[in-house]
């Protein structure tokens, strides 16, 4: 178990990720906020199930806000090479 999992990615935007407590597939919480360069209409998400116990997704033009409680963890193959398909990633580990 790790305590915490920073990242930064830029794909059309900046991303900053964090995972708290976190195995291979479980995190206790997960986070990530988001800078695009490109604007949207705003809208807040909120899921529970499939994966996760909560999860809160805000969007307002740019900003972006992803919190996640006891979900599973992102793939960081996929978010560091966004070019890279999911079966693809799932191979090399």
């Amino acid at each position: 178990m790790k305590l915490i999992t920073l990242k930064h990615r830029y794909d059309y935007g900046h991303d900053w990720y964090i995972q708290l407590l976190h195995t291979k597939r479980w995190a206790l919480f997960q986070g990530s906020v988001s800078w695009n360069d490109y604007a949207a209409w705003p809208y807040i998400q909120i899921k529970s199930g499939n994966g996760s116990v909560l999860n809160l997704m805000f969007w307002a033009y740019r900003f972006g806000l992803d919190v996640g409680i006891i979900e599973r963890t992102w793939n960081w193959g996929v978010i560091e090479d966004p070019d890279v398909e999911e079966e693809d990633a799932q191979q090399t580990t």
